[in-house]
Formats: C-alpha cells, sequence, structure tokens
C-alpha cells in the first residue's frame, strides 16, 4: 500500500505526518471556520480531502465524524456531508484521491527520471510509509479492513492493481534495454509488492530492526539482487 516519496505522506501543504521527527505526531492544527466565506467547488473538496486524511489516522474509521472533518478542514458539516455524503463513500472516495495525487507525483518523478533503475528506487520510495505513523499508509489500512461491497471491491481492487501496473512498466522497460534480467514479470511483480508491504507493515508497527537501517535500501538492494542480468555480478 503505497504512501509517499522524501518523507513526504501528504501533497504539499497538508500537515500532520507529513513531518519528521516529534511534529509527525502532533495533531495537525483546526482551521476557524468563516461560515461567510466557505470555499466552493474543486477547492473545497481538495481541503475536505486532506483534512479527512489526517482525521482518518488520528481517530480511525470507526471513532470518525464528519464533524470532525468539518472541524479540521474549517468547512462546516454541511458542506462535508454535500460533497460525500455518507461515511463509506467518504472513506473510498479519500483513498480514490490520495492514491491519484500521490500517482501524478510518482509520474512526474519518473518522467525525470534518467533510467529503469532510477525509476524502480522511485517506485520503492513512494511505495514504502516514510516513517511509523505515514498517514497514507495508516488510511490504507483502515479503508482496507472494512466490509466492502461489490462496488466498493472494484475501486480497492483497481487502486492496487495499479501499482502492480506501474511496476510491470518499469521492469518491462529495463527488461528491453537490457538493464534488467529476463524475469518472470507477474510473479516477480507479486513477489516483490508482497515484500514491499511487509516492510511497510513492519515500518508502520514501529519494529526496532529498521531503527537504524533503511528499509528503502533493504527493498531496493534485494529487487537489484534478482534485476541484476547474468554476468553482472
Amino acid at each position: 500500500m503505497p504512501t509517499s516519496e522524501n518523507g513526504s505522506a501528504l501533497p504539499d501543504g497538508v500537515t500532520g505526518s507529513a513531518g519528521v521527527g516529534a511534529a509527525a505526531s502532533r495533531p495537525a492544527a483546526r482551521v476557524p471556520i468563516d461560515r461567510k466565506r466557505q470555499p466552493s467547488g474543486d477547492d473545497a473538496r481538495e481541503r475536505a480531502m486532506r483534512a479527512a486524511v489526517t482525521v482518518i489516522a488520528e481517530k480511525g474509521t470507526a471513532a470518525l465524524r464528519m464533524s470532525d472533518i468539518a472541524a479540521r478542514a474549517g468547512m462546516s458539516t454541511g458542506h462535508i456531508l454535500y460533497h460525500f455524503g455518507k461515511k463509506d463513500r467518504l472513506l473510498l472516495e479519500v483513498l480514490a484521491w490520495s492514491q491519484a495525487d500521490l500517482w501524478t507525483r510518482f509520474q512526474e518523478a519518473a518522467d525525470r527520471a534518467a533510467s529503469p533503475a532510477e525509476k524502480l528506487d522511485l517506485f520503492v520510495r513512494f511505495y514504502l510509509p516514510s516513517h511509523q505513523g505515514d498517514e497514507r499508509y495508516a488510511l490504507w489500512t483502515q479503508v482496507l479492513a472494512q466490509h466492502h461491497d461489490e462496488a466498493g471491491r472494484k475501486i480497492l481492487t483497481e487502486l492496487l492493481d495499479g501499482w502492480d501496473e506501474r511496476l510491470d512498466a518499469i521492469l518491462r522497460e529495463g527488461r528491453e534495454l537490457g538493464h534488467f534480467a529476463d524475469v518472470e514479470l507477474p510473479e516477480f511483480t507479486i513477489r516483490a509488492v508482497a515484500m514491499l508491504s511487509g516492510l511497510s507493515e513492519d515500518v508502520m508497527f514501529g519494529r526496532s530492526r529498521w531503527q537504524h537501517t533503511s528499509p528503502h535500501a533493504f527493498a531496493l538492494s534485494a529487487l537489484e539482487r534478482e534485476l541484476r542480468p547474468a554476468g553482472q555480478d
């Protein structure tokens, strides 16, 4: 369940776990409500989405109230209900928005990368949590733990498959250029994503073995060993 690059768990400008150290654990400040100047359109929706990511990470889904999101966003509860309707819809929409934002930033970075190896490095960076309590990853775990109808499961499946597809594209490019070994792509992708998910859970749990070792460096080294073409050992 992908999160962020370079320690930024949220889009630029969002407070919360996007910081590092002690600042990362402090609740984000609430925005005062000015009912005469309520945001509208895309601005209101984005503000609500950002507030929801932070509140979900702090409170979890069971204790989540629309009024909490409204208070964090500096909007009225009615405004939040207008945009989302009900909590089940809110969770899926916030997750989809969060991933779309992350995918956009990943693609922008990948487009500047000079090689498939650099793109693989970026993939690992964007996938792993930046630190214990990473808000994007917390959002993933909260949403996946819910019971979802067929439509909800379809959305989640598409989001998960989206990262498999991005990794597959990087591997194909590297293989075609001769930078990567001719691995069995579907099997390798499954194993790679499973490893990254396991490492992500370790980071979120706060396993002590990652206090002095980089999960990113560990994962990238493991992937590169398998992808190294024969004769380049």
